[in-house]
């Protein structure tokens, strides 16, 4: 997590909230970055498998990462409109 991206999130965010944010980000791209290997020709068995086992267990994080969330942003998101 680059230290600038963080500090750019907090300006509109609590700290806790913008470091959920970049955890999360950078989880969506390990999940990308798994996702498009499926993707590439000549994949023995074991890889296929390998790459599914590590895309479960990032999906399954992300899951529990997010848990709650959605209501910590609409809390963050009503304080802001706040004068």
């Amino acid at each position: 997590m680059k230290t600038t991206e963080v500090r750019l999130l907090r300006r509109y965010l609590s700290p806790q909230t913008a470091t959920l944010l970049k955890e999360l980000e950078e989880e969506c791209q390990a999940i990308l970055k798994l996702l498009a290997q499926l993707e590439l020709p000549g994949l023995r068995e074991e890889q296929v498998e390998d790459l599914i086992g590590e895309l479960s267990a990032a999906i399954l994080h992300l899951h529990e990462h997010t848990r709650g969330l959605d209501e910590l942003l609409d809390k963050e998101g009503s304080t802001a409109d706040r004068p």
